[in-house]
Formats: structure tokens, sequence, C-alpha cells
């Protein structure tokens, strides 16, 4: 399962990069290539949202910050499947659903407008975020053979215990 769960998030990642690489080919072209449904003061509810003062950190724009956190995400899945790596990607996604969270909150109370665009960025964050989790916690996919009656294989043990089993104290 933790094979296929990789996977889906990859692909999941991928489409979030997508859609934050969009919002901010957007951002720095121009409004007209935006496509939205919802209206709002005669604009497009993106537009709104996207134009908004909410929608810069520091002068940054948020789509840009998506952008990076997506890459983020991104290589830490490419990375060897290791606890390490996967607390990575726990913490990368923990943090883009926390930042999803306060800018949805930005949107419904003080912009009044809902950018279709960046609540489908926010959902994909938040399956990513429970694959992340389900990943952390089950652990990686092939340190136990079912084989082995369920003993790991010796190249997934740390360091210490690879010298320890090669050289036992007696």
């Amino acid at each position: 399962m933790s094979r296929t769960l990789r996977r889906v998030m990859l692909v999941l990642t991928v489409i979030g990069l997508g859609v934050a690489s969009y919002l901010t080919y957007v951002h720095y072209a121009g409004f007209g290539a935006l496509a939205c449904f919802g209206g709002h003061g005669g604009h497009s509810s993106c537009e709104t949202v996207q134009s908004s003062v909410w929608s810069k950190v520091a002068g940054v724009p948020v789509a840009l910050l998506g952008l990076i956190g997506y890459v983020g995400i991104l290589g830490s899945q490419l990375l060897p499947d290791r606890e390490e790596t996967r607390l990575a990607t726990l913490g990368l996604t923990l943090i883009g659903v926390g930042f999803s969270g306060y800018l949805t909150y930005r949107e419904l109370f003080s912009i009044h407008a809902i950018c279709e665009w960046c609540v489908s960025s926010a959902v994909i964050m938040t399956l990513l975020l429970i694959g992340a989790v389900t990943r952390y916690v089950l652990g990686p996919s092939s340190a136990v053979d079912p084989r082995s009656n369920g003993r790991a294989h010796e190249q997934d043990l740390p360091a210490e215990y690879r010298e320890e089993l090669a050289h036992p104290h007696a």
C-alpha cells in the first residue's frame, strides 16, 4: 500500500505544482489569463482574491510561496523512502495545510470571495497531508519482507545496528 500511496501522492503533488504554477504565471502575466467561474464586483472571484492585500506575504505572492512549497514536497517525495524524508514530507504538507487554512479564512471572512484555483490547491494539500501522515505511520514499503517473518532487511537498518550485526560482541 505504501508504494501505491507514494505514487498517488506524487500525482497529487504534480497537479498541485501545476495549479501553483498557473496562479504564479497569472500573477506576473496579468489577470487577463485567469480562468475563473465566480464573479465579484465586476471581477472574477479569483482576480479579487489574487489582487487583495492578502495575496502577498512580505511582497512575495502567495502563489509563488505555494509553488515553492509544492517543489519542496515533490523533492521530499523523490528522495529515498526513509523516515527522515517521510517526516520532511509530513512537515511540509502540515505547513501547507496551515497556510492554506489561513488563506481560506481570509477568502471567506476578509475578502468575501472564493478563488476556485486556491480552493483546489487547499484540497490537494489536505489530501497530501493525509497521505503524508499515513506514509509516516506505516513506515517504509520495503523494510519488511513478508518471507522473513517480520524481520527488517539489513540494509534498511541504521548504520550502528548493521555494524553490530556484522561484528557482534562476545
